[in-house]
């Protein structure tokens, strides 16, 4: 599958194996971050078009309590690797195989926590070509008539009758970036990706929150298409 070149993710961590990611670029990032938070701050005071950082998210699951002990044991809980961008939000040690209608299986899938109230396993349309599945595109937790897939762990498995979706794009927005840019949550925006293979991403929706900070996720494929990685930096446009 195609992922973004970059070795880590947004919030996130979702992109690659963090296991192999050197404490070196952590701090690079954070510090990148933080650049961009300053500059945000800087183009909002001069009329500058308002911008955020880019967050690639590679497949990854969210699971209910339920779902952890029938793939990992009676009474396990997730193991935090590392904090995500997000507030709140952390990768865990712990993986799970992704199995579709055609028997094929997406191994190593990372769990992200805390643990939900439902079960979701988040893909790319690539995934899905792969697994033999019609991925619909939907909100977070949108995941009504959605098709189902197995999830293989450790201790057992674990079927959903629904859960599996390609996330729509969005943009997490803090509430002082949105009063500050007049968003509204809901809001459905444009993107604009400038560099080499410059692209306007059509469809994105502003989630607004106190615990939010502004980054916008976009799945490998779009990441790809755009030639974006964590870490850089787009427009966001009003339609």
């Amino acid at each position: 599958m195609l992922r973004s070149r970059s070795p880590f993710c947004q919030e996130c961590g979702r992109c690659f194996d963090l296991e192999d990611l050197p404490l070196q670029r952590v701090e690079v990032e954070r510090i990148t971050r933080e650049v961009v938070r300053r500059l945000q701050e800087r183009a909002g005071a001069f009329g500058e078009p308002p911008k955020a950082i880019v967050g690639v998210s590679v497949r990854h699951v969210h699971l209910t309590r339920d779902a952890l002990a029938a793939l990992y044991g009676p009474g396990h809980t997730l193991t935090k690797l590392r904090d995500l961008y997000q507030p709140g939000q952390y990768a865990a040690q712990e993986t799970v195989a992704v199995v579709g209608p055609r028997m094929r299986a997406v191994e190593r899938v990372r769990i992200l926590g805390p643990l939900r109230d439902h079960t979701q396993v988040e893909l790319s349309r690539t995934d899905g070509f792969y697994l033999g599945l019609e991925l619909p595109v939907r909100a977070s937790g949108d995941i009504a008539g959605t098709p189902g897939v197995t999830l293989v762990g450790p201790y057992g498995s674990f079927t959903l009758k629904e859960g599996a979706i390609r996330a729509d794009r969005h943009v997490h927005m803090s509430l002082e970036d949105a009063e500050r840019w007049s968003f509204e949550d809901g809001e459905i925006i444009q993107v604009r990706a400038m560099g080499d293979k410059e692209v306007i991403f059509g469809r994105v929706r502003v989630r607004v929150s106190p615990d939010f900070k502004t980054e916008l996720h976009l799945d490998t494929d779009d990441a790809n298409a755009a030639d974006l990685s964590c870490g850089d930096v787009v427009e966001l446009v009003k339609r």
